[in-house]
């Protein structure tokens, strides 16, 4: 137990120090300013080409939305992710060390053999293709659904909505798919961190006041158009629609893509959303409650 501790400990002191680095200190890979520079080249081109042009500049629950982004970008990181995820690691190790096993000795195949640029490509496919099985979970299982409450409390769609969730989501996703993601080596931080990027750029895309959907890569990358209409108050089905995270690609390929028609004017939300909580605080701990 008591290296566990230790474990936390140390996850606290040096992800504090590390954000505190980011904070101060500019660097090519830095989280922190890559972030702003992300929201502020999508925000500017919300100005520039709105969508939705009675939408308002400062949208409803745009304020609530940037508190969202940064804290759970940076701060929910400090406060339980970081720490979790350097327990659970060593947690898995000690349950296959009883086996005479470690992490290295049950991964399927390594991509460090293949060339950068391949091995970028195949660790973004695997893991868009996990997040968006995820991704399907928070939608069908009741309990996953009122922790995805959250991000689908949204009215008003805009870039910073797509960091509007609950702080238990994030452990759902990293739960489930530490493990699949594990068995796949040879992925090293810079790759890590450029496929962060691309996601969150593309993240944020799909959740801008922004009406593209990108020509014949529609069919390959998720857009707006398409992912307005997962947000939409109105489905075909009781589950959702369009699951894509990055790509659409998995949406057309097992037929859950759902684009009637254009939804630039499509009421948002779900049809309980008078009972959601309006406030940070309770939206947090909505899932906790009966």
């Amino acid at each position: 137990m008591e290296k566990y501790i230790d474990i936390l400990l140390n996850s606290y002191s040096g992800y504090f120090n590390y954000l505190k680095n980011e904070i101060l200190y500019w660097n090519w890979d830095n989280y922190f300013y890559g972030l702003i520079a992300i929201s502020l080249v999508v925000w500017i081109l919300e100005l520039i080409f709105p969508w939705r042009k009675q939408q308002a500049i400062f949208r409803k629950d745009f304020w609530l939305d940037l508190f969202y982004l940064f804290f759970n970008f940076f701060l929910l990181n400090l406060i339980l992710l970081i720490a979790l995820s350097n327990v659970m690691e060593q947690f898995l190790n000690d349950v296959l060390h009883l086996f005479g096993l470690e992490l290295m000795s049950i991964q399927l195949f390594s991509i460090s053999e293949l060339s950068k640029p391949l091995a970028l490509f195949v660790f973004f496919l695997i893991s868009d293709f996990l997040q968006w099985n995820v991704h399907r979970l928070l939608h069908t299982i009741p309990f996953l659904w009122k922790i995805h409450k959250t991000h689908h409390s949204v009215k008003e769609m805009g870039f910073a909505a797509h960091f509007r969730y609950n702080w238990m989501e994030p452990l759902v996703y990293k739960s489930i798919l530490y493990i699949p993601i594990i068995l796949v080596g040879g992925v090293n931080l810079e790759d890590v961190f450029i496929v962060h990027f691309i996601s969150i750029a593309i993240g944020h895309l799909n959740h801008a006041n922004i009406g593209w959907d990108y020509g014949f890569l529609k069919y390959i990358l998720n857009n707006p158009k398409m992912h307005i209409w997962h947000h939409s108050k109105e489905i075909p089905n009781k589950y959702g629609v369009n699951f894509g995270i990055s790509l659409s690609l998995w949406d057309y390929i097992f037929k859950t893509n759902y684009i009637p028609s254009d939804g630039r004017d499509i009421e948002l939300g779900f049809d309980d959303e008078n009972e959601f909580p309006k406030d940070f605080i309770e939206q947090e701990m909505y899932p906790l409650k009966k």
